[in-house]
C-alpha cells in the first residue's frame, strides 16, 4: 500500500514522500493549525508568496531495489552506437548506484555494535566495488560518448569515497577490527589514487574544498538527466485574476457614470460645488476599487486550484506526471469531518485559537509503463517555515530554581506548536494522520507523529 511518508529536512524545514504507479491518481491534503499568537493570517502571509517562495516540488523514477544497477549494466554495453541511449541508461545506473549506497550507509550507521557494523561495512565495500567495476568495464571507444563517462566515473568515485569516509567517521570505534577498518579506509584511498591517475580533476580544484564540492555538484545534476523529470510549473488563476480585474473595474465604472451624470443634471453649469462632488466620487472610487477587487477574488478563487506542475521527460519531454496544487486560508467549517475529528482529540490544554492553512496536491500519471526496471514514480514536496519565523517572538527567559541553598538559572527560549494533519487518498485507502511541529525563530525543534494516526 503506498503511504506519504512526513520527515525533517533541514532546520527550518519538512519533506514529504509518495509514489506514484503507472495511470495512478492519488491526492496528498495538509490541514495547518496555526495558533493565532503567531501572529500567522490572510493579512500577514500571502498564499502566492509563499508558495513561489517555501514550497518545492520534484519527481524522479523510484525503485525499492537497492542493487538494480546490476541489471542495468547490461543497457550500456548494448547502446554505445546511440549517443542518447548510451547517456540515459549510463545515467540510469548512477543514479541507481547513488541511492542505493546512501540507503545502505544510512542502514549501516543504525547499527551500534562493533561485530555487526564493521561485518556489514565490509560487505558493504565489496559490493560497491563491484559495481564499480562494471560500470569501468564498459569504457566507450566513442570520443563523443567518452565525455558523458567520465563525468559519471568522476562523480561516482568521489561520491563513493565520501560516503565510507562518512561511515568511518559515524560508526563505532573498536580495536579488535582492525582489519575491516583498514579495509574501509584502502578502498577509499584507492578511489582517490584512481581518479588522480584518470586526471579527473586538476590539483587547483583539489586543494580548494569549496570547488570540489561545486564540482560535484555540477556532476550530480548531470547524472540526473533522464531520471529525474524536468519541472514545468503554470499558473492557473492568471487569466480569471485578470477577469476579475476587468469586471470590477466595469461595474465600479459605470456605477460612477450615473452618478457623474445625475450630478450633471443637476447641476445647470460647471460650480465649485460640481467639481467638488465630482473630486469625491472619483476619490472613491480609487479607494474602494482594489478593497472590492481583493473581496471579489477571494470569494471567486475559493477552492479551486492555483498551480499545476508537469513532470516532463528531459530526454524526450513527454509528460510524465501532473500535479495540481491549492493553497489557502481556511474557516473552521471547511475542515473536513474526519480531519476535525483528529484535531479534536488534542489534550485541553493544547486546544487553543488558532488559524487554518490548507495545502492540497492532487497528482495524475500519464503514462503506462516507465523505463525498464523502474516501477514507481517518487515525488517530494519540501515545505519551508522560514516564512513563519518573521512572525514569531524571540520570548527570551530565564528559569530559576533552588538547589540546596542556592538559586540556579537558566535561559530559555519561546517555542511554538504547529498541529499538521496529513491525509494522503488513493483508489484503494486513506491515510489520516496528526504531526505536531515544534519550532522556534531558528528551527524545526521537533517532529511528533501523535498516536491517533489511523489507515482505512
Amino acid at each position: 500500500m503506498s503511504r506519504a511518508k512526513l520527515s525533517q529536512d533541514e532546520n527550518l524545514s519538512f519533506k514529504i514522500n509518495y509514489q506514484l504507479l503507472p495511470k495512478e491518481t492519488n491526492q496528498l491534503d495538509l490541514y495547518f493549525s496555526i495558533p493565532t499568537d503567531m501572529g500567522i493570517n490572510a493579512d500577514t502571509l500571502n498564499e502566492v508568496d509563499f508558495f513561489n517562495a517555501n514550497i518545492k516540488s520534484h519527481s524522479a523514477y523510484y525503485s525499492e531495489q537497492l542493487h538494480l544497477p546490476l541489471v542495468q549494466s547490461r543497457f550500456i554495453s548494448q547502446n554505445k552506437r546511440e549517443k542518447t541511449g548510451y547517456r540515459l541508461n549510463l545515467n540510469l545506473f548512477c543514479y541507481q548506484l547513488r541511492i542505493a549506497l546512501d540507503a545502505d550507509v544510512k542502514a549501516t550507521l543504525q547499527l551500534k555494535e562493533p561485530d555487526e557494523f564493521f561485518p556489514a561495512a565490509a560487505l558493504l565495500v565489496e559490493q560497491t566495488e563491484r559495481l564499480l567495476k562494471n560500470l569501468r568495464r564498459y569504457t566507450p571507444p566513442d570520443n563523443k560518448l567518452k565525455p558523458y563517462f567520465q563525468n559519471a566515473d568522476n562523480y561516482l568515485s568521489w561520491h563513493t569515497e565520501q560516503t565510507f569516509l562518512k561511515l568511518l567517521s559515524g560508526g563505532p570505534k573498536s580495536s579488535e577490527f582492525n582489519d575491516e577498518r583498514a579495509t574501509l579506509i584502502g578502498f577509499c584511498q584507492q578511489e582517490s589514487q584512481y581518479r588522480t591517475e584518470q586526471t579527473y580533476n586538476s590539483q587547483v580544484t583539489l586543494d580548494d574544498p569549496n570547488r570540489i564540492t561545486n564540482k560535484m555538484k555540477l556532476l550530480e545534476r548531470l547524472i540526473e538527466y533522464g531520471v529525474v523529470f524536468n519541472k514545468q510549473t503554470t499558473d492557473l488563476t492568471l487569466n480569471l485574476k485578470r477577469l476579475v480585474k476587468g469586471l470590477v473595474t466595469g461595474v465600479i465604472m459605470a456605477f460612477v457614470m450615473f452618478i457623474v451624470l445625475n450630478a450633471r443634471s443637476n447641476f445647470q453649469e460647471v460650480t465649485v460645488a460640481l467639481i467638488v462632488l465630482l473630486g469625491v466620487i472619483y476619490g472613491l472610487r480609487e479607494t474602494f476599487k482594489e478593497d472590492l477587487t481583493q473581496w471579489a477574488w477571494r470569494r471567486i478563487q475559493r477552492k479551486r486550484p492555483k498551480w499545476r506542475n508537469k513532470f516532463k521527460n528531459s530526454v524526450n519531454d513527454d509528460i510524465v506526471c501532473t500535479q495540481t496544487i491549492w493553497l489557502e486560508h481556511i474557516r473552521k467549517k471547511d475542515v473536513p469531518p474526519d480531519v476535525n475529528k483528529l484535531l479534536k482529540q488534542r489534550r485541553q490544554q493544547n486546544k487553543q485559537a488558532a488559524h487554518l492553512m490548507h495545502f492540497c496536491s492532487k497528482n495524475q500519471v500519464h503514462v503506462s509503463e516507465f523505463l525498464p526496471g523502474y516501477e514507481e514514480v517518487q515525488q517530494r514536496i519540501t515545505f519551508n517555515m522560514a516564512s513563519f519565523v518573521r512572525y514569531l517572538k524571540k520570548g527570551a527567559g530565564k528559569l530559576y530554581a533552588l538547589e540546596g541553598q542556592k538559586i540556579s538559572k537558566k535561559s530559555v527560549e519561546r517555542r511554538y506548536q504547529i498541529n499538521l494533519v496529513l491525509r494522503f487518498s488513493t483508489d484503494h485507502s486513506t491515510q489520516i494522520e496528526r504531526y505536531k511541529l515544534t519550532m522556534n525563530r531558528s528551527e524545526i525543534v521537533a517532529i511528533e507523529l501523535m498516536d491517533e494516526a489511523a489507515t482505512e
